[in-house]
């Protein structure tokens, strides 16, 4: 779908954490058609990619986010960074009588470690520079309430505190943390979980009668990646059809 172009995100270099798929696939494919320099990191390299990168360049690191020192290790290889995307997670479905303190932690490692352990990575070239954007992904789901998602959505609601926080820690050097809060959006992945009843049924909740899909998503974050957001700190922005 056409967007908007930001002309000072040209030549940016831009990381996205599971990028291989779902919405992070749109938002890799968003940014190169604005001539960023696209690094996307997955742990497996999607079977299909795109030739055309549009007017910018698309880099795949095979990168395992619950590894801390391989996160580190990548991120360090790229080099200093622009915009960081935290979009990587997971939303398997668990009950709370089956929680270990073991899955606690893979959980919490899949959906929440990481963003911290990516910002601390990004920060000081970004400081360094004066000016960076880091941008979280949340959902809307812990706000819903939804049944079976108890793990994911405790680090989903953090996502939030996270983003708050981080702002007030790096926004006087001029990097800027914002939270981008998806309703539900039409992916391979998701479709797993809603039939044609189900989708019917987020579509009259909706205030807008239209199915979410990753390049919706993408179009806010691409303007609280660029100067145009450059008063944009520290809140939520919400890409849910009026869901909630």
């Amino acid at each position: 779908m056409p967007s908007a172009i930001y002309p000072d995100l040209e030549h940016k270099r831009v990381v996205i954490t599971g990028g291989g798929s779902g919405i992070g696939a749109g938002l890799v494919e968003a940014f190169a058609e604005q001539g960023a320099e696209v690094h996307y990191l997955d742990i497996l390299e999607p079977v299909e990619r795109r030739s055309d990168a549009g007017r910018g360049s698309v880099h795949f690191h095979a990168c395992d986010l619950t590894d801390a020192k391989a996160l580190a290790g990548t991120l360090s290889e790229i080099g200093d960074i622009d915009v960081l995307i935290n979009n990587a997670a997971n939303d398997d479905r668990h009950r709370l009588e089956d929680i270990t303190p073991e899955y606690w932690d893979e959980r919490m490692a899949v959906n929440l470690r990481h963003l911290v352990l990516a910002a601390r990575e990004v920060a000081p070239a970004m400081r360094r520079r004066g000016s960076g954007a880091i941008i979280n992904l949340g959902s809307i789901s812990w706000h819903l309430g939804q049944p079976d998602l108890l793990l994911y959505e405790t680090a989903k609601a953090g996502i939030e505190g996270l983003t708050r926080a981080l702002a007030s820690d790096l926004g006087g050097d001029g990097i800027r943390v914002n939270c981008v809060i998806p309703g539900n959006v039409k992916t391979p992945r998701q479709s797993r979980w809603y039939g044609p009843e189900d989708e019917a049924q987020i579509v009259t909740e909706q205030k807008l009668k239209i199915r979410i899909h990753p390049h919706h998503v993408a179009a806010m974050v691409l303007f609280l990646a660029s100067d145009a957001a450059a008063a944009c700190t520290a809140h939520n922005y919400w890409v849910d059809a009026g869901w909630l």
